[in-house]
């Protein structure tokens, strides 16, 4: 992925991890468009950043998808870039016998990229040097127990993220999935984003767009501090990591 110079939509570009790649984006000379669904953090996003366009967006909304991806590619003909951000991360019980939070999840963090993509893969297929960039994280390796769900769309998102690379080849278009650690937003609650155990955002984002910059065919990018997620399995501590993250 070239790093300067595209069109690109960031999905939960409200706050968060959406939101600071966003501006980093927009400082490195490319044309940035977020959405979300909280349209007053997305005018609070346009006027700290002249240039970054917002869209309110729903993307738990199969209609709104096609809608919104219709009339995106008509605003924007130079969109290249797709950055599949949004998503939620609550805990559940699972003996409680209720499958609400599961079924949000999976319609924010599963359904919604696949529909997003889908939609628009054939405008994107149409323009040179596109991308689409799934976020995922590093609990799709290693989960935490108490966000079943959360962390089953994230392997999720790994998984559709290889295979959508595979069928791309021969295509403008590269795929790369993004697997943050923990790092400081407000994804579990305001508490998450003063967490001195998490990453600090500017960190994990400086970080993540030196690793693009310096790896324009990478397929993953991964921050050194998520490497005792991403790895466990491959250095043979699985069970070893899993009981010390849950215990």
């Amino acid at each position: 992925m070239k790093i300067t110079g595209n069109t690109i939509l960031i999905t939960g570009g409200g706050s968060g991890i959406g939101r600071a790649l966003a501006e980093a984006f927009l400082a490195k000379g490319n044309d940035v468009i977020v959405t979300g669904r909280n349209r007053d953090r997305l005018r609070q996003v346009e006027k700290a950043n002249p240039g970054i366009h917002a869209r309110q967006l729903d993307v738990d909304d199969p209609d709104a998808i096609s809608a919104f991806s219709r009339l995106i590619v008509q605003d924007f003909p130079a969109l290249n870039v797709l950055v599949n951000n949004a998503g939620i991360m609550r805990a559940e019980t699972v003996e409680d016998g209720t499958t609400a939070t599961a079924e949000a999840t999976i319609t924010t963090n599963l359904l919604g990229p696949i529909r997003l993509t889908s939609a628009l893969l054939p405008h994107l297929m149409s323009r040179p040097a596109a991308a689409v960039l799934t976020v995922s994280s590093g609990l799709a390796f290693l989960p935490r127990a108490a966000f079943p769900t959360y962390c089953a769309t994230k392997a999720a998102i790994h998984s559709y993220s290889q295979s959508l690379r595979a069928q791309m080849r021969g295509t403008p278009v590269q795929v790369i999935e993004l697997a943050p650690p923990y790092v400081q937003t407000e994804l579990t609650g305001p508490q998450q984003a003063s967490d001195p155990n998490a990453m600090p955002l500017s960190d994990y984002i400086s970080e993540t767009m030196a690793l693009l910059e310096k790896d324009a065919d990478a397929d993953e990018i991964l921050v050194e501090r998520v490497h005792f997620l991403r790895f466990a399995e491959r250095e043979g501590r699985y069970e070893e990591s899993f009981a010390r993250l849950n215990g």
